[in-house]
């Protein structure tokens, strides 16, 4: 061991030195701290936003005891086999979140401006999104983004970004999970369409009401877990929810397509998706007089994964394309 004797000014210059990087480590453990509470907020459970975080639930535990020392409250009740955030913890959230997110956007800019994104990209999307506005440029992102993998996965199910190693996942309708962040595509038309020989065989109907009445055969849409068996439909009177029946479903949209073009039931799709064949008159709209809700198209991640750059260029390089070929193809289709 060697010891090292300083003069006055040396030791001064030292002391403040060593004090600087005091306060940095305090405000970076500060910040960990606060992205820590997030996550368990998020996910409700310690040991859930630990093994997001990469940390030992003895870690996740010693931060949010740390945020609540500094605070000097309470953040979360726990028990044994709960945990729920006090009424100081919920206002504290949105705060947090703020933060985290001025945090991350700052940091992604400056290596958006430092050096070029790089690694994998796991992204998720519906069939009909995937196939037809998403995987159409990804070979124009790739060429513009030579050290990026994207890896697409292509499902009509309801995803999980964190349990499925997600970036970021597009779809259609509201999403389920109310932690995520979204961000808004565009409102996307959907249309009830049939084949002109299913109308000519059981008729043409003009409202959800007959569709029901007059039993139809309405193709479903439908996955292991789904809650919703109703068709929302605008009427006179506000949207309103049809009990519609049909013997024919599937968790593929494409599927139910190719049945509405065979004749054998009412799809409800997205303009966007049978815009082609709407105009060339192999599908016809149905029961006008009270068409579908319009739905959000929008695309999902996480507080986490917003920081990483090339998320943020995937998502801008996307939104951008889809928004246009949504909005054409209803254009087309008016």
């Amino acid at each position: 061991m060697v010891a090292v004797t300083l003069g006055k000014g040396h030791f001064l210059r030292y002391s403040l030195i060593l004090s600087n990087c005091i306060k940095k480590n305090e405000k970076m453990s500060y910040l960990d701290n606060i992205r820590t509470f997030v996550r368990v907020y998020d996910l409700g459970s310690m040991s859930a936003a630990g093994r997001d975080l990469r940390i030992s639930p003895a870690v996740t535990s010693a931060r949010i005891s740390q945020l609540e020392d500094h605070l000097g409250v309470r953040l979360f009740q726990r028990t044994t086999r709960n945990l729920s955030p006090t009424e100081q913890g919920r206002a504290f959230y949105p705060g947090a979140v703020a933060v985290l997110d001025a945090v991350d956007d700052a940091e992604a800019q400056v290596v958006h401006l430092t050096e070029a994104p790089r690694g994998s990209l796991f992204v998720a999307a519906p069939l009909g999104v995937g196939r037809r506005v998403l995987a159409p440029h990804v070979p124009d992102f790739l060429a513009e983004y030579p050290e990026i993998d994207v890896r697409l996965r292509l499902t009509d199910r309801s995803v999980d970004l964190t349990t499925e190693g997600l970036d970021l996942a597009f779809f259609i309708g509201q999403p389920e999970d109310s932690t995520l962040r979204i961000r808004k595509i565009a409102d996307c038309q959907r249309v009830l369409c049939a084949a002109p020989a299913y109308v000519e065989r059981r008729g043409m109907p003009a409202t959800g009401a007959d569709l029901v009445s007059q039993r139809h055969e309405c193709l479903n849409l439908r996955f292991p877990g789904a809650t919703e068996f109703q068709w929302q439909l605008e009427t006179p009177d506000g949207p309103k929810r049809f009990a519609v029946s049909g013997r024919f479903e599937c968790d593929d949209g494409d599927v139910l397509t190719d049945w509405a073009l065979s004749g054998q039931g009412i799809a409800m799709k997205p303009v966007f998706e049978v815009a082609e064949h709407l105009s060339s008159g192999r599908l016809v709209p149905v029961a006008v007089e009270t068409p579908p809700v319009s739905v959000q198209m929008a695309c999902l991640y996480t507080h986490r994964r917003h920081q990483d750059p090339k998320a943020r260029l995937f998502m801008d390089f996307m939104i951008a394309r889809i928004g246009k070929v949504v909005r054409g193809s209803e254009s087309a289709d008016t």
